[in-house]
């Protein structure tokens, strides 16, 4: 054995001997302190990057979004979609060296479903171990989205030891108890000064080659510190420096500057957030009135406002499919009336719809920029199809209560950030303000929800973008990416960063 400082002397000198290489620590700069990293009970995305790499969940995303068997081997579902029998891997060992069973997947998915941030949207009524690698999910309706919400693992079903959730009920489970499958497993939380995380030598891999957050996951770095340093120039200078690997968050308008400095690798969001600009389908002058919405659609300009809005062209897209393109749920249908610029056409559809300028009153916070320069945009370009629109500008705190109000808006601007599902989607939920249900919306969800067949379920969700379209239940404004910064030296397995940068796979 040699002594620490025989250790450091061969170091320094690069002759360590073969065996005793030095370890590789990845050092994540974020934007502050995270929450729990109990994934189960919140949506933090920090706690879901942090926490993804100790626990994992039944199924998980290919690179295009298809969720794909991870801790699950298969399953089976009855005829009528409401129960699903779903065989488990075996010889998967937790971080405390017990072997996963069904019984820690029931207790795991039952509490979830119980006191979890999505479980309600399974609408499971009951989860059973049924064998000793199987567990059953009876469904109270058939709900075709699923695999998607086992798959999820922001506010998703993490699976941990039976006893430790047990006990946990509805509270965070403890840090001292974050036991999961995982390729790397806690070692410590400093408080505002990392959480650390270290590559579990005994993770049981999946055979498939690594796709997306799917397949077989390599711990290739042995330790994962995640760093708070809330300011993002500092982030920015570590990287720099060589204190950081990677950092994330990093504000736009400094991307021109960053992008060729050799000593950062720009990594640009593989998973863009889009603004929307909600319609009130409950009360007001929007309320059922699918011409005048048409109008609205037709008189905007996207291009505009996202380039006013965001700024450089590599951070945005005037993209109308509601997915981008590669993902399983892309469609072009109906995006012929995306990004218009029309007004001649908005002037005569307002015409037909009986518009006679009454104010249109578009609620609007100043909390985001991008939010208040988009319907600043959108006020003038609509102003010269003759449609008079009224801001309201109000805090973020503020717009949050007054949109439940259907009475006081009938526009109002806000943002989406990516979703495993079209079912997920705020503007699908007819109790999300704007309100949106309607015969034909009703008879395309149900379509949507009603086969857990992929095929059958990408054709529902283009006729209901269609719909979207037609009926307008909002706006999307367009594509914007944020962008994080790496090392040079640190090689991922990503070009485009995801929404919860993973780094199995990764060297530096």
């Amino acid at each position: 054995m040699l002594s620490c400082a025989a250790v450091i002397a061969l170091a320094a000198a690069g002759a360590l001997p073969a065996g005793e290489a030095e370890a590789a620590t990845l050092r994540y700069a974020t934007i502050g302190e995270p929450p729990s990293l109990d994934i189960q009970m919140g949506t933090a995305t920090l706690a879901t990057t942090i926490g993804q790499n100790m626990f994992e969940t039944l199924y998980a995303f290919d690179e295009a979004g298809a969720p794909q068997p991870m801790l699950a081997e298969g399953e089976t579902i009855s005829e009528d979609g409401k129960t699903i029998v779903i065989t488990l891997r075996t010889g998967v060992p937790f971080h405390n060296g017990a072997e996963m069973t069904a019984e820690d997947v029931a207790a795991s998915l039952n509490r979830w479903i119980e006191f979890g941030a999505r479980g309600q949207t399974l609408n499971a009524s009951s989860v059973e171990a049924t064998g000793d690698n199987e567990v059953t999910i009876t469904l109270a309706e058939v709900n075709g989205a699923w695999k998607s919400l086992l798959a999820f693992p922001n506010g998703g079903p993490a699976i941990y030891p039976a006893d430790i959730v047990t006990a946990a009920g509805g509270e965070p489970i403890k840090p001292e108890n974050y036991v999961g499958t995982g390729p790397y497993k806690f070692v410590e939380w400093r408080p505002n000064r990392h959480v650390e995380l270290e590559k579990f030598e005994d993770y049981a891999a999946r055979s498939e080659p690594s796709d997306g957050s799917a397949g077989a996951k390599e711990a290739t770095i042995d330790t994962l510190q995640f760093i708070p340093v809330g300011d993002v120039s500092t982030r920015v200078s570590g990287v720099q420096a060589g204190d950081y690997d990677y950092a994330e968050y990093i504000s736009g308008d400094l991307y021109g500057i960053l992008k060729d400095d050799p000593s950062i690798a720009p990594h640009i969001s593989s998973a863009p957030i889009f603004g929307l600009m909600f319609l009130n389908s409950k009360e007001g002058i929007l309320a059922g009135n699918w011409k005048l919405r048409q109008a609205i659609l037709a008189g905007l300009n996207m291009t505009e406002a996202l380039q006013i809005s965001v700024g450089d062209a590599e951070l945005f897209a005037a993209e109308g499919s509601i997915f981008p393109e590669g993902n399983v749920w892309y469609s072009d249908a109906g995006t012929e009336n995306y990004n218009q610029n029309d007004p001649e056409k908005a002037k005569s559809l307002a015409a037909e719809a009986g518009y006679n300028g009454e104010p249109i009153k578009l609620l609007v916070s100043t909390n985001y920029q991008q939010h208040f320069d988009q319907a600043n945009v959108f006020k003038q370009q609509l102003a010269k199809a003759g449609i008079n629109v009224e801001l309201n500008v109000t805090d973020w705190a503020t717009l949050l209560k007054e949109r439940g109000e259907p009475g006081s808006w009938d526009m109002f601007m806000t943002h989406h950030g990516p979703s495993p599902d079209p079912v997920l989607l705020t503007f699908m939920n007819a109790s999300y303000p704007g309100w949106w249900t309607t015969d034909e919306r009703n008879a395309d969800l149900a379509k949507l929800v009603g086969t857990s067949d992929l095929g059958e379920r990408q054709a529902a969700w283009a006729t209901t973008q269609e719909l979207v379209y037609e009926q307008i239940p909002a706006v999307k404004v367009g594509d914007v990416f944020s962008f994080d910064i790496a090392s040079p030296q640190l090689q991922t397995t990503w070009e485009r960063a995801p929404a919860f940068p993973y780094f199995w796979g990764a060297t530096k």
